[in-house]
């Protein structure tokens, strides 16, 4: 793998505390906030963020299991933005926890994706976990200067932090 384990740790968290930095900006009079009618709102994404990264991982390591991911996606759905954002902000020591515990053997074991090809767990992870997350924070990102947070910069969404006052 490209990555150690460690690093990997680290990019998923990282992925967790610029989310949680993005999901802090809401306003949660916005949270139904949709772009189109067919799109998740605003919550319904934070949702299905909150099962997306630890199910995905559980699946690379024992298979896809549709009734058990059917299941997270409604406990999800039940959760309100609260109970959400502390769901996500678990993940930092999930990920911690669920990746810390494979091996290197672990990572390069073959699978085969969703795609129907052949992978590895480790480029799984890497490639739908670590991307996916990346690829929803924009979307959330978006979400957000569609809503009027015009003063969101590109620090916010790669780094997770407001930018600094102009001197």
């Amino acid at each position: 793998m490209v990555l150690t384990k460690d690093e990997l740790i680290a990019a998923l968290q990282k992925e967790v505390r610029i989310l949680l930095h993005l999901a802090g900006k809401i306003d949660r009079a916005q949270l139904d906030y949709r772009p189109t009618p067919r799109q998740r709102s605003t919550l319904e994404l934070l949702r299905y963020l909150s099962i997306m990264g630890p199910g995905l991982i559980q699946a690379a390591n024992h298979g896809f299991d549709r009734e058990a991911w059917s299941q997270a996606l409604a406990e999800a759905n039940a959760r309100d933005f609260d109970q959400t954002m502390a769901v996500l902000a678990s993940h930092l020591d999930e990920y911690g926890r669920i990746v810390g515990a494979m091996s290197d053997q672990d990572f390069r074991a073959s699978m085969t994706g969703f795609d129907g090809q052949p992978t590895t767990r480790g480029a799984f992870i890497v490639y739908l976990v670590l991307g996916g997350c990346a690829a929803y924070r924009t979307q959330l990102f978006l979400y957000l200067k569609s809503c009027g947070r015009e003063e969101l910069t590109t620090v916010n969404l790669w780094a997770g932090v407001d930018p600094q006052p102009a001197a």
